[in-house]
């Protein structure tokens, strides 16, 4: 996984400061796994690797749909994506914020072999810290997580995190 330098960032200007923005890193844990979802919503972004968020669960929330919980020792695997500005905002609209879910920055440790340049970075994670209950999921978001599920397996996230924290929440073969 590579972290973006000063070197390879892409930079898009900021209409309302006129001051230039980089790319943002996205940690996708949920749906926004599976590749081909992730390119039809953000079609500039990039897949750059896998990441590790410790000290968070996963879970379904009330809502339906896949959201992070603290909880010290659990952690959550993520594909990481490279965002423009215009992606980023495509995704906040994709997920429902401000009253879906809210935007953090939160510490990630790599995962895999790709070197980055620091082991632990930053990245966008979408929170929902108003529905906190594990619940069932909603109908069609049951493919769209085995999609995500089969494209993560196929990054190397271990089938040991699945069985334990996604597929309690997410039948196989629904």
């Amino acid at each position: 996984m590579e972290a973006p330098s000063s070197s390879n960032q892409r930079v898009q200007p900021n209409l309302q400061t006129g001051l230039a923005r980089p790319d943002v890193l996205y940690f996708g844990y949920g749906s926004n796994m599976w590749l081909e979802q992730m390119e039809r919503r953000c079609p500039q972004s990039t897949y750059v690797g896998i990441a590790i968020l410790e000290g968070w669960r996963w879970m379904i929330n009330e809502r339906g749909y896949a959201n992070v919980v603290p909880s010290a020792e659990d952690h959550v695997y993520g594909l990481v994506y490279k965002l423009s500005e215009e992606d980023e905002k495509s995704l906040d609209v994709y997920e429902g914020v401000p009253l879906d879910y809210i935007k953090k920055f939160m510490a990630v440790k790599q995962s895999g072999s790709a070197p980055l340049l620091n082991k632990e970075f930053n990245t966008l994670v979408y929170v929902d810290e108003i529905r906190l209950h594990d619940d069932l999921p909603r109908t069609e978001y049951i493919y769209r997580m085995n999609m995500a599920i089969r494209d993560a397996l196929k990054e190397g996230v271990p089938p040991e995190y699945m069985d334990k924290y996604l597929r309690p929440f997410i039948p196989a073969n629904a």
